[in-house]
């Protein structure tokens, strides 16, 4: 596992996997950035055989690395998600699709996203011909129409029911947005709040987060085909 460079300026941290499976895991962090957490998500893919890279979607931010949970870097990481630019995001994601792709012998890629980075999951998904997302506490999908219209590829969204960030209202939304898609399941965890699935929070719940990463490898392998 190592930091790689995608792009002049534009870093990612890159996890091989020996021997690979048929796929990769393009892996979109929260508004934190690759944290620590993310580097072990993305390791924990490569043990089960998929090639994961990390980019970090925050290169071009007055606050460009990782930030801490708490304290004033909580806040600055608040305010470089409302100067996010999605637009140079997408650009910046198709570069990381196009680096793993390269690096992977051409394998399909699967996006894996946490609350922020699962929106992108599925735009991205929509967008960059993706062969799979993953969206966990993916935040505002409701507004995505469009995307999940234009989805060709199997997506799982991933939603704890007692998520302050993402309201009972939004998760119905997106239910009744992606009723009558077969490409989409819609999965609510009772009790669970938001980053449920990340070790370095307090709300991890970890049989739950144990059932996401089941969920997420076994579209992965449906996808690599074994």
């Amino acid at each position: 596992m190592s930091s790689v460079t995608l792009a002049p300026g534009f870093e990612g941290w890159f996890v091989p996997a020996a021997p690979p499976a048929g796929a990769s895991v393009l892996l979109l962090a929260e508004m934190f950035g690759v944290t620590p957490a993310m580097q072990g998500s993305a390791a924990g893919f490569a043990a089960a055989g998929y090639q994961a890279l990390a980019p970090n979607l925050f290169w071009r931010s007055r606050h460009p690395g990782v930030l801490r949970y708490e304290g004033p870097e909580r806040q600055w990481a608040w305010e470089r998600v409302q100067a996010f630019d999605a637009g140079l995001a997408m650009a910046d994601i198709a570069a990381a699709v196009a680096w793993l792709r390269a690096h992977t012998g051409g394998l399909p890629v699967v996006a894996v996203g946490h609350c922020m980075g699962g929106r992108l999951a599925v735009q991205a998904a929509a967008q960059l011909g993706l062969a799979g997302a993953a969206s966990l506490y993916g935040l505002g999908l409701s507004a995505d129409a469009a995307a999940f219209q234009a989805l060709r590829c199997p997506v799982q969204l991933h939603y704890g029911l007692a998520d302050e960030h993402v309201p009972a209202a939004e998760i119905d939304a997106v239910r009744k947005l992606v009723q009558g898609n077969a490409l989409v399941t819609l999965h609510g965890y009772a009790g669970a709040g938001h980053s449920f699935c990340n070790p370095a929070r307090p709300m991890f719940d970890a049989t739950q987060a144990a059932l996401v990463q089941a969920r997420t490898l076994a579209m992965l392998a449906e996808v690599a085909g074994t």
